[in-house]
Protein backbone atom coordinates (compact mmCIF):
# COMPACT_ATOMS: atom_id res chain seq x y z
CA UNK A 1 0.00 0.00 0.00
CA UNK A 2 2.82 2.43 0.76
CA UNK A 3 3.99 2.43 -2.88
CA UNK A 4 0.45 3.22 -4.04
CA UNK A 5 0.08 6.02 -1.48
CA UNK A 6 3.47 7.43 -2.45
CA UNK A 7 2.38 7.53 -6.10
CA UNK A 8 -0.89 9.25 -5.17
CA UNK A 9 1.03 11.90 -3.22
CA UNK A 10 3.20 12.56 -6.26
CA UNK A 11 0.08 12.78 -8.42
CA UNK A 12 -1.47 15.34 -6.06
CA UNK A 13 1.72 17.39 -6.32
CA UNK A 14 1.64 17.12 -10.12
CA UNK A 15 -2.00 18.24 -10.24
CA UNK A 16 -1.37 21.19 -7.93
CA UNK A 17 1.42 22.27 -10.27
CA UNK A 18 -0.71 21.73 -13.38
CA UNK A 19 -3.40 23.97 -11.87
CA UNK A 20 -0.69 26.50 -10.96
CA UNK A 21 -1.67 26.20 -7.28
CA UNK A 22 1.82 25.05 -6.23
CA UNK A 23 3.71 27.72 -4.30
CA UNK A 24 7.46 28.22 -4.22
CA UNK A 25 7.38 30.10 -0.93
CA UNK A 26 5.97 28.42 2.18
CA UNK A 27 3.43 30.26 4.31
CA UNK A 28 4.45 31.79 7.63
CA UNK A 29 5.25 29.29 10.37
CA UNK A 30 2.32 30.64 12.38
CA UNK A 31 -0.06 29.71 9.54
CA UNK A 32 1.12 26.11 9.74
CA UNK A 33 0.45 25.96 13.48
CA UNK A 34 -3.31 26.35 13.16
CA UNK A 35 -5.41 24.03 15.29
CA UNK A 36 -8.37 24.18 12.90
CA UNK A 37 -9.06 21.20 10.60
CA UNK A 38 -7.28 21.71 7.27
CA UNK A 39 -5.82 24.94 8.76
CA UNK A 40 -8.98 26.59 7.43
CA UNK A 41 -8.32 29.79 9.30
CA UNK A 42 -4.81 30.31 7.93
CA UNK A 43 -4.34 28.37 4.65
CA UNK A 44 -6.17 27.66 1.43
CA UNK A 45 -6.81 23.97 0.79
CA UNK A 46 -4.10 23.79 -1.91
CA UNK A 47 -1.65 25.29 0.62
CA UNK A 48 -2.74 22.76 3.25
CA UNK A 49 -2.24 19.92 0.77
CA UNK A 50 1.22 21.18 -0.21
CA UNK A 51 2.59 22.26 3.14
CA UNK A 52 0.81 20.00 5.64
CA UNK A 53 -0.69 16.82 4.21
CA UNK A 54 1.90 15.89 1.58
CA UNK A 55 4.96 16.43 3.82
CA UNK A 56 3.31 14.67 6.76
CA UNK A 57 2.36 11.59 4.74
CA UNK A 58 5.76 11.48 2.99
CA UNK A 59 7.43 11.64 6.40
CA UNK A 60 5.24 8.84 7.76
CA UNK A 61 6.02 6.68 4.73
CA UNK A 62 9.76 7.27 5.04
CA UNK A 63 9.72 6.50 8.76
CA UNK A 64 7.65 3.35 8.25
CA UNK A 65 4.92 4.72 10.52
CA UNK A 66 1.34 3.58 10.19
CA UNK A 67 -0.66 5.83 7.89
CA UNK A 68 -3.95 7.38 9.00
CA UNK A 69 -6.96 5.20 8.29
CA UNK A 70 -9.57 7.81 9.11
CA UNK A 71 -9.26 10.58 6.58
CA UNK A 72 -11.77 12.49 4.47
CA UNK A 73 -10.05 15.10 2.34
CA UNK A 74 -12.26 14.57 -0.72
CA UNK A 75 -15.48 16.07 0.76
CA UNK A 76 -13.56 19.15 1.90
CA UNK A 77 -11.84 19.48 -1.47
CA UNK A 78 -15.09 19.29 -3.43
CA UNK A 79 -16.52 22.06 -1.28
CA UNK A 80 -13.41 24.26 -1.42
CA UNK A 81 -12.98 23.94 -5.18
CA UNK A 82 -16.56 24.86 -6.11
CA UNK A 83 -16.59 27.92 -8.30
CA UNK A 84 -12.86 28.07 -9.02
CA UNK A 85 -11.89 29.13 -12.53
CA UNK A 86 -9.55 26.18 -13.03
CA UNK A 87 -10.81 22.63 -13.59
CA UNK A 88 -9.78 20.60 -10.53
CA UNK A 89 -11.48 17.35 -11.67
CA UNK A 90 -8.23 15.37 -11.93
CA UNK A 91 -6.99 16.67 -8.57
CA UNK A 92 -10.31 15.74 -6.96
CA UNK A 93 -10.09 12.24 -8.42
CA UNK A 94 -6.58 11.70 -7.05
CA UNK A 95 -7.67 13.01 -3.63
CA UNK A 96 -10.60 10.56 -3.70
CA UNK A 97 -8.19 7.75 -4.53
CA UNK A 98 -5.96 8.76 -1.62
CA UNK A 99 -8.92 8.74 0.78
CA UNK A 100 -9.86 5.28 -0.51
CA UNK A 101 -6.31 3.93 -0.24
CA UNK A 102 -5.98 5.10 3.35
CA UNK A 103 -9.44 4.18 4.63
CA UNK A 104 -10.09 1.07 2.56
CA UNK A 105 -13.56 2.45 1.87
CA UNK A 106 -15.05 3.75 -1.39
CA UNK A 107 -15.56 7.49 -1.65
CA UNK A 108 -18.87 8.74 -2.96
CA UNK A 109 -17.91 11.09 -5.75
CA UNK A 110 -19.97 14.12 -6.71
CA UNK A 111 -21.58 14.00 -10.11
Amino acid sequence: MSAAVHQLLLSIEDELKALEWWQCEPPAVSALQSTQPFCLDTLSLPQWLQFVLLPRLHQMLQAGQPLPNRIAVYPMATECFKGVDENPARLLEVIAQLDEALTGQPVEREA
